[in-house]
């Protein structure tokens, strides 16, 4: 992915992603989810982005439970993959990348890891999101889907959401209101970083905040003062770090990616499109599960 031009990730028809420069993540650790923060403007950026951005749509246009991120359920998992056939379109070092060396996963599985690498204030993320929903319910039963959450597009309020989601999962909200979340955010706009007028962010002085997560989090079952001491814990902290050096670990350059085993990287640019990271996540998967 290119580096973060300034402001909102808009999407370049299917190939836009949400973006960071490298030098703003922090050491990462292991877990989704994110990227690094790169100087805001006002106005939206019609560049794929590197680690994290704002607002786009999926085709006119540019993520979970108790460590830095987690196994999300998935409902009557199809048999375990069938046997790998290599596949000549998809070449490693263009189509998608080997983590040297390779790293932890974000969960704990002993299944094939399938991380989503997001933020819900990153419009590719939102555009990608159904489909990650189909992926993870389509996965063979040797695989499993988590969420990686990253923080490093502070204007845009990727820190908040990165530790809103990391609360939630830690108290069991995660899952469920996870939809509501990416509506919250790009739908009704109560939690959006977006400007009334729709121009540009708003001052980080206005951004929504952890109160205004919780409140929105109560409404699927979290206690708004749990909510903000579980957020400010030191266990929390150690999650946000762990997730932020997980993210440089793996070497993403922008939201949404999608990391297999710990081993396998793969990016909205290099894989062609969000169809395609579906496509290629579901054959690194066959891959991996024949140990090729």
């Amino acid at each position: 992915m290119l580096k973060r031009l300034p402001f909102l990730c808009t999407a370049l028809l299917a190939l836009a992603a949400c973006g960071h420069s490298n030098d703003s993540s922090t050491p990462a650790t292991s877990s989704a989810p994110a990227p690094t923060a790169a100087p805001a403007t006002s106005a939206p950026a019609t560049t794929p982005a590197t680690t994290g951005s704002a607002a786009a749509t999926p085709a006119p246009a540019a993520s979970a439970p108790a460590s830095a991120a987690t196994t999300a359920a998935a409902p009557a998992a199809p048999a375990k993959a069938s046997a790998f056939v290599e596949d000549p379109k998809w070449v490693e070092g263009k189509s998608y990348f080997r983590i040297e060396p390779a790293q932890p996963k974000v969960s704990n599985t002993d299944k094939i890891e399938v991380a989503e690498v997001f933020s819900y204030a990153c419009p590719s993320c939102n555009a990608f999101h159904p489909m990650v929903d189909q992926l993870a319910k389509s996965l063979p039963s040797d695989a499993v889907m988590a969420y990686l959450p990253v923080s490093f597009m502070p204007q845009e309020n990727f820190p908040m959401f990165q530790r809103a989601f990391l609360t939630a999962q830690a108290l069991g909200v995660a899952d469920k209101a996870n939809d509501a979340m990416y509506d919250a955010v790009w739908k009704t706009k109560e939690l959006s970083s977006e400007s009334a007028s729709g121009q540009g962010l708003k001052p980080m002085s206005e951004l929504p905040t952890l109160a205004d997560a919780a409140k929105f989090y109560a409404k699927y079952g979290a206690d708004p003062k749990e909510f903000l001491a579980v957020a400010n814990s030191f266990s929390i902290n150690t999650q946000v770090k762990r997730a932020d050096e997980l993210v440089k670990a793996y070497g993403v350059e922008g939201t949404p990616t999608i990391v297999i085993d710990g081993k396998y990287r793969i990016d909205l640019r290099a894989a062609g499109g969000y169809a395609q990271m579906v496509e290629l996540a579901k054959y690194l998967v066959a891959k991996e599960a024949a140990g090729k």
